[in-house]
């Protein structure tokens, strides 16, 4: 009786076996002479559809990388050419000025100092003046030596270049000469902006001390405001000026900025690198100097044969699609890939899949399976 029992026992754990074996399989599918075999379940579950590849015009994209620039002659550095004390600024960065417009003013000793200088200088030129022309008479009628003459023309030339000088200096600290008088003298002077742009950076806060050296203010002027991009050797022949292009920020990726090729560099980086400079068609306030950009750059179009980016699985390093043999029947085929464009990709040995039904969804669930199937 217990040797019936055992042998029942064994036999019931064999047929549960074989089930299991038999759930997986079906879960897994069958490899039958080189094809994934699913049954009608399984490829209901995994939502299968098939089509064929098809004929479009497709373009090559080149993707690059750079960042905003702008050109030396639209970025100013503002100093204080004598140095001098911060008195009051209302500058930020980002902030909007116009040409002319006050943008700082400093104060210091110095300055009142030079404005004395000027005006007992011009004293000084106007009494050497009319002591050079009294000598000049005297002179010409002999009642004075050509030595004294001489050097009441030296005295007039002298305070001349001085006072010319002193002008000069006052013009550095936005003094306008010819309105100075005793009565008008300042211990302050303004910083203008010489540039409508916006600011870039602030470097001072108010009661600094700057000497002439010292950089207050950064302002860009926007007007020529560009792309940078950094270009490998072997791509630079498929660019022209002129050509059209679409950038777009890491942080914001569906924002596309349209922009122009204006100049394309001959000089090479150690790294085979060459800078294309790029107009943006309609500048955005908020793409600031010094931020990254991705580019695309559409290529000429061509005509080629196509299937969705879906049907393509990646294995081992290697590009695959599956072949419908049948409805139940799929072989994997490995296939060349060239230009994606629009949820479509270019398969460049197009007669290993022409005129052949592909799958086009659920290609990564016949991947698995055959993977377990292998196992």
């Amino acid at each position: 009786m217990n040797k019936i029992i055992i042998i029942l026992f064994v036999f019931v754990l064999a047929s549960c076996g074989k089930k299991a074996v038999k759930s997986e399989t079906e879960q897994t599918g069958k490899l039958i002479n080189g094809l994934l075999t699913l049954t009608q379940a399984q490829v209901k579950s995994a939502n299968i559809a098939s089509a064929s590849a098809e004929e479009k015009q497709i373009s090559t994209l080149i993707k690059l990388n750079g960042k905003i620039d702008v050109p030396p002659q639209n970025m100013v550095s503002v100093s204080m050419p004598l140095g001098g004390y911060l008195k009051s600024t209302k500058l930020l960065p980002g902030m909007h000025v116009r040409k002319g417009e006050i943008i700082a003013s400093l104060e210091d000793q110095q300055y009142i100092q030079l404005q004395q200088d000027y005006l007992n200088t011009k004293s000084q030129l106007e009494f050497a003046e009319a002591e050079y022309k009294r000598q000049l008479e005297l002179n010409k009628n002999k009642a004075s030596s050509d030595k004294v003459f001489q050097q009441a023309r030296m005295e007039f030339q002298t305070h001349k270049v001085s006072l010319s000088a002193l002008s000069e200096r006052l013009k550095l600290i936005n003094i306008q000469a010819k309105n100075l008088s005793e009565s008008n003298l300042s211990k302050s002077v303004n910083l203008y902006s010489p540039i409508d742009g916006f600011v870039s950076k602030v470097n001072v806060n108010i009661g600094k001390y700057v000497t002439p050296a010292d950089i207050l203010f950064e302002l860009v002027n926007p007007a020529d405001i560009h792309l940078n991009l950094n270009v490998f050797e072997k791509d630079l022949n498929q660019l022209a000026i002129g050509q059209k292009l679409m950038a777009y920020t890491n942080h914001n990726p569906e924002k596309k900025h349209a922009c122009e090729i204006i100049l394309i560099s001959k000089n090479l980086s150690d790294e085979r690198i060459a800078e294309v400079h790029c107009h943006f068609e309609n500048y955005d306030k908020t793409l600031l100097p010094g931020m990254y950009m991705n580019a695309d750059i559409e290529l000429k179009s061509h005509k080629a044969l196509t299937i969705v980016d879906e049907a393509i699985v990646t294995s081992e390093g290697k590009s695959y699609v599956f072949i419908a043999i049948s409805k139940l029947q799929f072989q994997m085929t490995e296939v060349e890939i060239g230009v994606s464009e629009n949820g479509f990709t270019e398969i460049v040995n197009r007669d290993s899949i022409a005129s052949k039904q592909l799958v086009t969804q659920g290609a990564y669930t016949l991947l698995m399976a055959l993977k377990n199937t292998e196992e």
